[in-house]
């Protein structure tokens, strides 16, 4: 990882311990693979981290997996008393990252939210991205509400989130209810609770910043959200889980048939599984096979 990367050998499949110290912040994150590999940088989805990719990047043959934690979430740090969660917010600490690992260019993979911040890196910086893998999702839908009422939510979402005491749990297993009983399976809860929870005499704290609750101060239009799309050059490869955000009525499904005649080099597939099949071992074998023939055909590998 070179000499700004400071690592911890764990198991292969729960990857190496990895930080970096960029604009006051300090990002942990895990890797896997052997630094000669192929380079492929990775963004988890909102309130998870980079053990998201435990599953997934160990069978990346061939390839040197880096998974961050995002700032306010994982191991990482939260961001100032006045700063924001917006999607963009962590694009220059993201290009200040590969700086440090003197990674030029890379494979940018991101789930869900991970995948809405990835896409808008690749636009904005597209010398710095030679492919896209993005699971469940691709960019944040347009809202539906108006200015004001986005601006007005994110005020007061904001100021009730700075107010509120963080959650704590009696034990992992209330964790892992709380989350199952909002939609994540009983697997994927489990896989997640660990680095999610920070142990106290009270029992475990959420680490995440309550201030990831609150809404966007600004989100994409419909023009915004294509332009971006019509941006992105290089391959895409977009998986969808069958029961993930496409049966949600989110508005996913949308985006994504227009991604196909806004991006010239855009590849998507449905596979089974729900919105984190990147965690269930059978499915990450499949996805991740797809995603070296892509990288393949690509000629990237």
């Amino acid at each position: 990882m070179g000499p700004m990367i400071e690592g911890q050998e764990m198991q292969n499949q729960k990857g190496r311990a990895c930080r970096w110290h960029v604009d006051g912040l300090v990002y942990e994150g895990l890797e896997w693979g052997e630094t000669g590999g192929l380079r492929i940088l990775a963004l988890h989805g909102w309130m998870d981290h980079a053990d998201s990719f435990a599953e997934l990047a160990p069978r990346l043959t061939g390839c040197h997996v880096v998974a961050l934690d995002l700032s306010g979430q994982g191991l990482s740090s939260h961001r100032a008393a006045h700063a924001t969660y917006n999607i963009w917010d962590d694009l220059p600490q993201i290009a200040g990252i590969l700086d440090q690992m003197r990674w030029t260019n890379c494979v940018l993979m991101g789930h869900s939210r991970g995948a809405n911040i990835a896409s808008l890196f690749t636009a904005a910086q597209p010398h710095r991205v030679t492919a896209l893998v993005a699971l469940d999702s691709l960019i944040s839908e347009p809202s539906g509400k108006s200015i004001v009422e986005t601006l007005r939510a994110f005020v007061e979402d904001t100021r009730a989130a700075t107010n509120r005491p963080l959650r704590h749990f009696p034990s992992r297993a209330d964790y892992v209810a709380r989350r199952s009983a909002r939609g994540n399976s009983h697997a994927t809860s489990t896989a997640l609770a660990p680095r999610a929870l920070h142990q106290t005499p009270r029992g475990y704290r959420l680490r995440g910043d309550a201030r990831m609750f609150a809404s966007s101060a600004v989100k994409l239009s419909q023009q915004q959200a294509e332009t971006v799309l019509a941006s992105i050059t290089c391959p895409v490869l977009n998986l969808w889980a069958t029961d993930g955000l496409k049966q949600r009525g989110t508005g996913s499904a949308e985006l994504a048939s227009r991604a196909a005649e806004l991006m010239s080099r855009y590849e998507a597939l449905d596979m089974a599984g729900d919105h984190h099949f990147h965690l269930d071992p059978d499915v990450a074998e499949k996805i991740a096979a797809t995603i070296l023939d892509f990288l393949h055909r690509h000629h990237l590998t």
